[in-house]
């Protein structure tokens, strides 16, 4: 649990930590000692008398939706200006800066379990877990249809957090330490993504981070799966190589979603909170 006792002001400047173990708590209904509360609109405000440093305050402003929320499902996705996320070899490490991976590692302490696909597994080898901040490791999930993934992999090897291994009836998989779980398949072999979601909550994962590769990432928005998108944009060209997003062609731009969005500083990446709900 996280512990507020000594310091948490800089000169009564409520710091960047500070704000962060308050957000854990928060998630966690934890009571602090930190100078934040929720207004009853469910809005971040300082005690009286105490100021809340730029830092701190983009944190608030960004992350206390999801830290207030019981319920999400929100994907990640990392990407150069011209919307690559990796080079035609596969090269990726690292296109984002350091403050995008912290950001990263963030979403998945607010996570109850985060989800990627098999490619991704089989690519990056993964550890998906919280290591550059505070916070407990989600559950990890790795989609995988026809259970191409190696028993070897780090994230089906490990004893702690917990992995489910969600494949197809028919996927023969080695032997690995992962919890395995059978979903139907659509006719392409693919899982519909609104039956990942189920699976999850029905078994208390209610906060979900879609973490990747770009496939899995747009076939769960094209499915009304998604909350809330972070896009986070490296000043960087590629000029080729792997998309991010790769969804079903449209003819004209009347057919193009359309969200609202917030626009935050990630050190010198670009984060847009992109919002994929209807407006009420």
């Amino acid at each position: 649990m996280p512990n507020f006792d000594g310091a948490v002001c800089d000169n009564e400047t409520l710091t960047l930590d500070t704000a962060w173990r308050w957000l854990l708590a928060t998630r966690t209904g934890a009571r602090s000692e930190a100078p934040l509360s929720l207004d009853d609109e469910g809005r971040w405000q300082c005690a009286p008398g105490m100021s809340v440093s730029g830092e701190a305050e983009a944190l608030l402003d960004c992350l206390a939706p999801l830290a207030t929320s019981e319920r999400w499902t929100l994907a990640q996705l990392g990407q150069s200006l011209d919307g690559r996320i990796a080079t035609e070899s596969g090269h990726s490490h690292y296109i984002n800066g350091f403050e995008s991976l912290v950001h990263l590692h963030r979403l998945r302490a607010l996570a109850d379990a985060v989800v990627i696909g098999a490619g991704t597994a089989v690519a990056d080898d993964p550890q998906l877990t919280v290591r550059h901040v505070d916070g407990e490791h989600p559950v990890r999930v790795v989609l995988d249809p026809r259970g191409r993934a190696p028993a070897t992999l780090k994230v089906l090897q490990g004893d702690a957090p917990l992995t489910l291994h969600v494949t197809g009836e028919s996927a023969e998989c080695a032997d690995s330490r992962a919890t395995r779980y059978v979903l139907p398949l659509d006719a392409a072999g693919q899982f519909d993504p609104l039956d990942v979601i189920a699976l999850l909550q029905a078994r208390g994962y209610r906060r979900i981070l879609v973490e990747g590769g770009g496939i899995t990432i747009s076939r769960f928005i094209e499915a009304g799966a998604i909350d809330s998108l972070h896009l986070l944009v490296a000043p960087l060209l590629i000029g080729s190589g792997r998309p991010g997003l790769q969804m079903t062609p449209i003819d004209t731009l009347e057919s193009a979603l359309r969200p609202r969005m917030r626009i935050f500083a990630c050190g010198d990446d670009t984060l847009f909170d992109i919002c994929l709900t209807p407006a009420a």
